[in-house]
């Protein structure tokens, strides 16, 4: 199948900046048509499909520029190998990233039950500075969880 550039960033819910910059640089593969417009099909899809989960890893354009140039070699061990280090390297980072995340939603859903009891009288408003006494209380630091 084939997609307009138009098409191909709905697809993928970027811009079409994006895509011209991806293409422009290399990284993602695409065909013209008779106007020289950009042209994507599903090999184009898979490659973008690729980029887009690196990038949500926080790869670098740079790194995953070196990993798309080595997927396009010939095979070879030392290649394989060179894309395996890739991969675990963004393993690596995809799971710190979920453990943040983990974290700050865990933090999230105390804060939410916390104003749930303020609202419902059950606890003092600590969570308004101006509300506590000379004190600087953002709450931010609360161990209570």
């Amino acid at each position: 199948m084939q997609y307009t550039m138009r098409q191909f960033a709905e697809m993928f819910r970027t811009t079409e900046h994006t895509l011209r910059y991806y293409t422009d640089i290399g990284l993602l593969p695409c065909q013209r048509d008779g106007a020289n417009r950009r042209i994507f099909n599903d090999a184009s899809a898979n490659w973008m499909q690729g980029i887009m989960h690196l990038k949500k890893c926080g790869a670098s354009i740079q790194a995953i520029k070196e990993y798309c140039r080595l997927c396009q070699l010939e095979e070879s061990e030392e290649n394989l190998k060179a894309r395996y280090q890739i991969i675990l390297q963004q393993q690596e980072q995809a799971h710190k990233r979920a453990a943040e995340a983990k974290a700050a939603a865990e933090y999230m859903d105390h804060k939410v039950k916390h104003y749930e009891d303020i609202l419902a009288g059950l606890a003092p408003d600590d969570m308004n500075p101006a509300a506590v006494q000379g004190e600087a209380c953002l709450c931010l630091e609360r161990k209570e969880w």
